[in-house]
């Protein structure tokens, strides 16, 4: 009797590895296309305008609904300020200790009529106190981020100038962030002569800042410390674990609830996001919904270290 006997041959590991590759790549794309699709059920049934942006910096991989859709920034315009108070150090051309004069009068672009800031409307009040005396230029960005003060906003802003900030952001090629003037505007607000802010745009700054190319590495990270200080926290921090650390920036006024930031994740792994809504009939229910995207892309993200 005849006995056939066949060799099976061991794959070269070349083509394993390559097999491998695309299977894994396979299997992540259609993770990422179920988590779009879970993104959008839990946003839809929200009377309201959503957009979202994250992108996994280890990865690449992103997610963009709405990206570029326009939004009234409110206080996520803050951000683009911080980057060019830090960019304009940098440069020399001011000094975060500098000592700045606290003051309440500003000029509106609509007409150069002058306007005050009132601590009812604003959401930091120490500041209002000491009008008069003076604080340094980091004091203000402090104030400025973490608890959002408008009028310490708007002090920086006179300092370093509104178009200096737009022509930072056209260096970066972020086009869709608008950063005309500063907060509490009433008359140019009637003109329509606003802040305004797109999901991909936001995205792309704070991309920027965690891989250090808007200034040096040293800036970049004094930035995100700031950041890290936030104290509004009930949108992408919300749900998340105590020790996942978020940098980040939000923006409310009626109708409307931003947050936006950078993740960082105990094993070591970072991702940008952020979620903008508008036109919000129920404003409990679009921040739920927003923190509850923010818990599926932690997970998302969690699951693949």
């Amino acid at each position: 009797m005849l006995t056939l006997v066949v060799q099976i041959q061991p794959m070269p590991k070349h083509l394993l590895l390559l097999i491998s590759f695309f299977v894994f790549s396979s299997m992540y794309a259609q993770s990422l296309k179920k988590l779009k699709k879970e993104i959008v059920t839990t946003l839809e049934p929200v009377p309201g305008v959503f957009a979202v942006a994250f992108k996994d910096l280890q990865t690449g991989k992103t997610i963009y609904i709405n990206e570029h859709e326009i939004f009234h920034a409110a206080s996520t315009m803050k951000t683009p300020v911080l980057a060019e108070a830090y960019k304009q150090a940098a440069a020399g051309k001011c000094s975060l200790t500098d000592s700045v004069v606290i003051i309440n009068e500003f000029k509106s672009i609509a007409d150069t009529s002058h306007f005050s800031l009132s601590p009812s409307d604003d959401s930091e009040f120490e500041l209002y106190k000491h009008v008069g005396e003076k604080s340094t230029l980091y004091d203000l960005l402090y104030q400025m981020i973490i608890r959002s003060s408008n009028l310490a906003t708007n002090i920086v802003i006179e300092k370093l100038g509104a178009g200096n900030v737009m022509t930072t952001l056209r260096s970066m090629g972020l086009k869709d962030i608008q950063v005309l003037r500063g907060v509490e505007d009433n008359k140019a607000y009637q003109k329509g002569l606003n802040n305004v802010v797109s999901a991909y745009d936001l995205c792309r700054l704070f991309e920027n800042m965690a891989t250090d190319k808007i200034v040096a590495p040293a800036a970049c990270r004094a930035m995100i410390k700031i950041l890290l200080d936030q104290q509004f926290n009930d949108i992408i921090p919300a749900k998340l674990p105590a020790t996942v650390k978020v940098a980040h920036k939000t923006g409310f006024i009626t109708g409307i609830h931003h947050d936006s930031g950078i993740v960082f994740l105990p094993g070591g792994k970072k991702y940008v996001l952020v979620l903008l809504s508008k036109n919000l009939t129920n404003e409990k229910d679009g921040i739920e919904a927003m923190a509850t995207v923010s818990w599926l892309i932690y997970h998302y993200v969690n699951g693949k270290q």
